[in-house]
């Protein structure tokens, strides 16, 4: 019996995690938590901030992108996974011959096409309403797709907690990332922090996401741009 190449087990192995994904995307998108922590939490917290002060474009269109990018893409694994839990339908995909790699990967390539496709409605509304232009299209795609990998690799991280309560998941995340949100130039540029905080920014890979957008957009960084 010959061993099965090991180029058609990865392909399997992948085709297996775009139909979990597809699962996720079909059942989760629409759920109020992903919705709530994902969406309407970011725009809320972002207007509060913005709303009656005189906030250039430059700082809020990329800060806009970048939060709704990592609030968007970390919201939905810390809800499959107990979700599913409490279903008693993450033991029985653990039963398939789907492997857990490929399960999270499945989680992680969900959480990553709902943060990309979400965060283009903010670079849309520059475009609209403060006419933004595209300094770098091609540092702009890279870095929306590596950050909402990261960000949903965070997600799938936070998801690890033996609970079967999505609310206990999900409010753990809000207090793991509402944090770095502050430390990351979203609402203070990173030249205008304190020492401590361009001190502890890198920290945060938000940091690196929100200040590549604004290079992209504006051709302007805090950090030496891309090479």
């Amino acid at each position: 019996m010959t061993k099965k190449p090991k180029f058609s087990a990865w392909l399997s192995s992948l085709r297996s995690s775009l139909v979990v994904a597809e699962k996720n995307a079909r059942i989760y998108y629409a759920k109020p938590p992903v919705l709530i922590f994902g969406v309407l939490f970011p725009l809320f917290l972002f207007l509060a901030f913005a709303l009656g002060r005189e906030i250039p474009a430059q700082v809020l269109i990329p800060g806009l992108v970048a939060m709704t990018l990592f609030f968007t893409s970390s919201s939905v694994a810390p809800l499959i996974t107990p979700w599913e839990r409490n279903a008693r339908t993450y033991e029985r995909l653990l039963t398939t011959p789907l492997s857990l790699p490929s399960l999270l990967l499945g989680d992680v390539l969900a959480g990553l096409v709902f943060g990309t496709t979400i965060s283009v409605v903010p670079l849309f509304m520059g475009f609209i309403f403060f006419r933004t232009g595209i300094v770098h299209p091609l540092v702009l795609a890279v870095d929306m797709l590596l950050g909402s990998l990261c960000f949903a690799c965070l997600g799938v991280l936070l998801s690890s907690p033996a609970t079967e309560a999505p609310s206990q998941v999900m409010m753990l995340s809000a207090l793991v990332r509402f944090p770095l949100i502050f430390i990351s130039g979203i609402f203070i540029p990173l030249g205008e922090l304190p020492v401590w905080g361009k001190v502890i920014a890198p920290i945060s890979p938000l940091t690196y996401a929100a200040d590549l957008v604004k290079y992209s957009l504006y051709g302007r960084s805090f950090y030496p741009p891309p090479l």
